[in-house]
């Protein structure tokens, strides 16, 4: 490549263009500078960390009440020295490596015992031994070395301090800016992090960071993976309760299996610290005219609904002061339905929401309304009761486990056989019939009218299909889905459900033959837009982690907006897609994953000892099309610092749906053994270099242990091979690219939309221009697809100097553009950097000049269209459609609407991309020093956290 040569011979330091954005292996960046790298930190004895490191041992062996620092200070000590700065070592490995060396202490000292010595040599050996208890000085600093130097923090350190040991502000600066992400940073920001961070006196006084205190910043809690603005609630909480993800527990009583297994009060209490807003209580006749819950037809014992209600009232709002839904499924007596009518006043209270909605209403009212309120969901009389008691269908989602154990056993167990046997012919029998769950005619029972009266949101109602619920259902009418139905509903109507769920919640429940807790995954239904998911919150596991990490995205509050597009009134999305989603701008995630520290043994592998060989596995939850894994290497016998050093991509064409996996296994040839995993939505990643921090099975954070990956995401290829757009697409002469709207066969319509075919063109052609001029100028400046322009200019300013050190270019920030100017004859290949970034200013000053008139003129035909909306079936009718014709006909205008208002807002974000880019031109030739001398010019500082594709 060109670009190559152009570092290779402009500037002697040629290494330093070579940013973190590109990634460079670790075998080959200790080829580059590693050498000089390592032999400058081991031979210098005047840096900041030696320096730190002589002060640290005096001020221990003194404080040890050793007089002379040369006599070195206790062993222990000196571990807790070092288990001090890196907490995740062994005490064990650095008193091994202590003795090591003073075994070598030994030996070149000549000092060894002669079993024929007198008491002489007795008194030597003893002296000997007290020496070997203490660690001397050199001793204490190269096992410091040893066990608190983190090679690949040190290639980082080096790269962006041009070969010094250590980054002065203006180096940090760049770091924060161009790979963390940060805005507004300034010399004073590095200089509080330097205060922070920095261990030695003599680095907070010069303004300097040392390896020591890079390794701090790098694996504090600012370098989280995790995004902490996620840490609070974040979101917009004023929307319907049907645009929600409900966090959601299923038989929250059992803390076990479903059959036999143990209830108590603390799955509710857990279930409730952990953010779940709707928990579900199965209430059923009690001894001494006392309700009880427990599920029907199992040998799980009862709990007093006294007690069940105590807890909730008193842990209901702990974790999040947003609505809990209290799923009541009623199976008592009218006498013991008193009794629970008592108990729900006198212990819920005010807290419960009893008022009636409004008929003309046609959404819910918003979790933000609904604050510190409990829902009850429920049977409900029917308007025509007068004041009654009335017959209502009985709910029983375990009727079904109790069918299928009397099937299971008619001709098999006799009474009193074995328990185990029973459960087993139970399942035997469940994976012939699990797609097809048995049609049960539900019993009538007698509800009674005070009990029914409390129920207001959530009125339970029998589901029986699509059309039906969009005719009759109101918006407080809430259909409950058995898992099997609810995943061949989705399989077979995705449309259909997504546009139910935008009116109407819908609760998904287990297949009651889950007999063991298992757990369904929750994406192929949030995928549809279910909003309840009910989940066995007791069993841990892959679909358990992607629920917690999912409702951690918005302060764990039990609430998670959906995406825009299930939400919006006339939008088309299919749960099922395998493509690009129409409307939706598809970002590419880019994850470098370093190495790994501090990696346990498996709990319960013992076949290999204490070894372990760890590889990391990159996985992508969301819709279909989004869903794929990736792996490292393994690397043998390390899981004290292994590197791993390798680098993914990944198109997520639903960003809003996705969520990245971390897992960690010990590779085994008997079967990979289970090490640790992080679970994170992609919108709480944070860019850079970042530490991720494993957890157990259970969901416990494993101590110390933490994968060093690097993160970016960019909505764009910047180079490369031509993805697949998926949507429908015409191509032009040269091969671009152009979303296509559909034809209904209604005349009227279909003019509207054809009147759109050319800002549509335009508005691709803009956008496509300026995204393509940006590529080619980052690839001319030697930098990856992933770097943002800030990256850019530092590179290009590296190697842009002529013989003298003067710079060959500088900008002028004058304009709000900034222009590239020549400061002499050029070379070839910077010529074609002035052309290229000429070019790129054009196409950026179109985005800005256009994309407002272009964006109002697409947004104008949709208002156009949508004018014909109430009236579709009735043009459809008159044009001569009917059936499929007629349904086909909804679903384009659907369609087109969504594609008219996904390029609008594209439109937006280009605009926006344009104004990012320019900021970071501007700061980036600042902190460069590649300003041409101007009065009054100023930073202007980037307001965007995540770049330019937030």
């Amino acid at each position: 490549m060109q670009a190559s040569r152009l570092y290779a011979g402009s500037h002697p330091r040629r290494s330093q263009t070579k940013l973190a954005s590109r990634w460079p292996p670790y075998e080959r960046y200790l080829m580059q500078y590693g050498k000089h790298a390592l032999d400058m930190l081991a031979s210098s004895q005047d840096s900041l960390r030696i320096g730190w490191l002589e002060q640290l041992f005096s001020s221990a062996a003194e404080s040890d009440g050793q007089e002379d620092a040369e006599e070195g200070m206790r062993l222990q000590l000196a571990v807790k020295l070092i288990q001090g700065v890196n907490p995740g070592v062994g005490r064990g490995k650095v008193e091994h490596r202590f003795k090591e060396l003073q075994r070598v202490r030994e030996r070149m000292r000549g000092l060894t015992l002669d079993s024929k010595s007198g008491v002489k040599d007795n008194a030597e050996n003893k002296i000997l031994i007290g020496r070997n208890e203490r660690v001397t000085r050199q001793e204490f600093i190269e096992v410091f070395h040893d066990f608190c130097t983190r090679p690949e923090i040190y290639f980082l350190l080096v790269q962006f301090s041009s070969n010094k040991e250590f980054l002065d502000t203006k180096d940090l600066m760049r770091f924060l800016e161009a790979e963390q992400g940060m805005a507004q940073v300034s010399e004073e920001t590095s200089l509080k992090l330097i205060q922070a961070h920095e261990p030695s006196e003599q680095g907070r006084q010069q303004g300097y960071l040392s390896l020591d205190g890079f390794t701090s910043y790098l694996t504090s809690v600012e370098c989280h993976l995790f995004d902490s603005e996620h840490d609070t609630v974040c979101q917009d909480m004023s929307q319907p309760l049907s645009h929600y993800y409900i966090s959601s527990s299923h038989n929250t009583y059992l803390i076990e299996d479903q059959f036999r297994g143990p209830s108590d009060i603390s799955g509710y209490i857990r279930a409730l610290k952990m953010g779940c807003r709707c928990v579900e209580v199965d209430i059923w006749d009690g001894p001494d005219e006392e309700p009880v819950v427990c599920t029907g037809h199992t040998l799980s014992p009862p709990l007093l609904l006294r007690c069940v209600l105590e807890a909730i009232g008193k842990f209901a709002f702990v974790a999040s002061q947003y609505p809990l839904i209290i799923c009541i499924e009623n199976h008592c007596s009218l006498q013991q339905q008193k009794v629970m009518w008592q108990h729900l006043i006198g212990i819920l209270g005010k807290s419960l929401y009893t008022d009636p909605p409004y008929e003309g209403d046609l959404y819910l009212p918003s979790p933000h309304a609904l604050r510190n309120r409990i829902l009850l969901k429920g049977k409900k009389l029917g308007p025509g009761s007068d004041g009654e008691d009335g017959e209502v269908s009985e709910e029983d989602e375990g009727a079904e486990l109790c069918q299928r154990m009397k099937a299971a056993n008619s001709g098999g167990t006799a009474l009193g056989g074995n328990e185990k046997d029973m459960v087993q012919k139970t399942v035997s029998f469940t994976a012939v019939t699990q797609s097809n769950p048995p049609h049960l005619l539900p019993k009538r029972f007698q509800l009674l009218k005070e009990l029914s009266d409390l129920v207001t949101l959530c009125r339970s109602v029998h589901f029986i299909d699509f059309p039906t619920s969009s005719k009759s259902q109101n918006p407080w009418d809430l259909c409950s889905f058995h898992e099997s139905l609810a995943v061949r509903l989705a399989s077979e109507s995705p449309g259909d459900f997504v546009n139910h769920n935008k009116h109407f919640l819908s609760r998904v429940y287990p297949n009651p033959m889950r007999i063991d807790s298992s757990n369904m995954n929750p994406q192929d239904l949030w995928k549809c837009g279910c909003q309840i998911v009910s989940m066995n919150f007791q069993t841990a596991g892959l679909m358990m982690d992607l629920n917690t990490a999912w409702f951690r995205q918005n302060g764990n509050c039990g609430y998670v907006l959906r995406p825009a597009i299930m939400r919006q009134e006339v939008s088309y999305f299919s749960a099922d897609t395998r493509d690009t989603v129409p409307g939706v701008s598809p970002q590419l995630l880019h994850v470098k994953v370093i190495s790994g520290q501090n990696l346990p043994k498996p709990k319960g592998a013992g076949a290999k000892g204490d070894v372990v060989d760890p590889y990391v596995y990159v996985e992508i939850h969301g819709i279909p099309a989004d869903c794929t894994e990736r792996r490292t290497r393994t690397v043998t016998q390390n899981g004290d610092n292994p590197v791993f050093d390798e680098s993914f991509e990944f198109q997520i064409n639903l960003p809003e749906l996705a969520m990245v996996r971390f897992v960690v296994l010990d590779d085994d040839f008997i079967g990979d053994e289970f090490i640790g995993q992080y679970t994170i939505p992609l919108d709480c990643l944070q860019p850079g270099y970042r530490h991720v921090p494993l957890q157990s099975l259970t969901g416990e954070e494993l101590t110390h242990a933490k994968l060093f990956v690097h993160v970016a995401l960019t909505n764009r290829r910047g180079g490369g091979k031509p993805y697949k757009r998926g949507l429908s697409v015409r191509k032009a002469r040269k091969g671009r690219d152009y979303t296509a709207l559909r034809d209904l066969g209604i005349r009227a319509v279909d003019e509207v939309f054809k009147m759109a075919s050319l800002p549509l063109r335009e508005a691709t052609d803009l956008r496509e221009n300026m995204q393509n001029s940006v590529a080619v100028f980052r690839e001319l400046c030697g930098v990856s697809a992933v770097a943002n322009l800030m990256q850019c200019v530092l590179a290009l300013g590296s190697s842009v100097s002529g013989p003298d050190g003067t710079p060959l270019l500088l900008f002028d920030l004058r304009d709000h553009y900034p222009t590239l100017e020549p400061q002499g004859p050029l070379p070839d290949i910077l010529r074609r950097v002035v052309s290229t970034y000429e070019t790129m200013v054009q196409t950026s000053r179109a985005v800005i000049e256009l994309s407002d008139g272009l964006h109002d003129r697409i947004l104008h035909i949709q208002t156009m269209a949508m004018e014909f909306h109430e009236k579709l079936q009735t043009l459809a009718a008159k044009e001569g459609l009917r059936g499929r014709k007629v349904s086909r006909a909804l679903e384009s205008f659907s369609w087109n609407i969504t594609i008219l208002k996904g390029q609008a807002d594209r439109l937006k974000h280009a605009k926006a991309e344009v104004q990012e880019n320019m900021k970071q031109v501007h700061d980036a030739a600042l902190t460069g020093n590649l300003t041409k001398e101007s009065p009054g010019v100023k930073r202007v500082r980037s307001q965007t956290r995540r770049g330019q594709d937030d």
